[in-house]
């Protein structure tokens, strides 16, 4: 496309516009019709400018537009990504730390073992997107939305995810220790042998039809928490200090065996 871009972009407009006028003065009825439809779309598409496409060449600045690019491997730290369009960028394992990405859209990217440590990600959308072994630490993404987000094994310590959307994400093996998790929706996630032990939160958080096979939940306060039901629990790995919603019981297998928690 870049190459067929660049052999028509380098033929003048008033070329074309002459070719045009050469045929028209030659040729009668509906055929000249179409071929003046068809010479004026090639004469507009050769006098577009190239800044309509995106152009991952360009430095990162708000609001770049970054759409697909491949941007794997790089040292990107500190860099400003406020309201960027970066729907299905490769930033697999490149360094993103103390990055901002407030308000981008991350859609369908990848960020397999990424760096993204103290990162502000205040209401982006990571939605679909791939991000094994992603290391999150401390990033601050409240109001994020990860929604059906491959995030196995990706580690969130220390992070704010005040109302961040986890619906459908796979979390297996993730790992939430001291995050800060207050209303949050982890509605059918997969979070086998996920970590929330650590996670701080006060009020409800969702956990609809979510996996809990092995997650560790010891000393977890669960009793605010909605939608949790005792199938889950008899799947979990807590303790005594878990405190548990209305109605349900602990489990008599608390707490799991240790090849469970590997």
């Amino acid at each position: 496309m870049d190459r067929m871009g660049r052999r028509f972009t380098a033929i003048p407009a008033k070329v074309l516009s002459g070719f045009a006028f050469g045929i028209a003065s030659k040729q009668n009825g509906a055929f000249q019709a179409r071929i003046l439809l068809a010479l004026a779309a090639l004469v507009w598409f050769a006098a577009a400018p190239a800044s309509q496409a995106q152009n991952c060449r360009s430095d990162p600045g708000p609001s770049i537009d970054w759409r697909g690019c491949n941007k794997k491997t790089l040292m990107l730290d500190g860099s400003d990504f406020t309201r960027a369009n970066l729907t299905g960028t490769d930033f697999s394992y490149t360094d993103l730390r103390h990055s901002i990405f407030a308000g981008a859209d991350l859609t369908k990217g990848k960020m397999i073992r990424a760096l993204l440590n103290n990162a502000s990600a205040d209401n982006a959308i990571f939605e679909r997107v791939e991000g094994y072994r992603a290391t999150l630490q401390d990033v601050r993404a409240n109001g994020a939305s990860f929604k059906s987000g491959e995030l196995q094994r990706a580690n969130f310590t220390g992070a704010q995810l005040r109302g961040a959307n986890f619906e459908k994400a796979d979390l297996s093996r993730a790992v939430f220790d001291k995050a800060v998790i207050t209303g949050a929706n982890f509605v059918y996630a997969n979070l086998s042998r996920a970590s929330l032990s650590s996670a701080v939160f006060e009020g409800s958080l969702d956990f609809k039809n979510a996996f809990f096979l092995f997650v560790r939940i010891e000393g977890v306060d669960l009793s605010q928490a909605e939608n949790v039901t005792q199938q889950q629990l008899d799947m979990a790995c807590g303790d005594n200090a878990t405190k548990l919603p209305a109605g349900l019981t602990m489990p008599s297998q608390w707490p799991c065996p240790e090849e469970a928690k590997d």
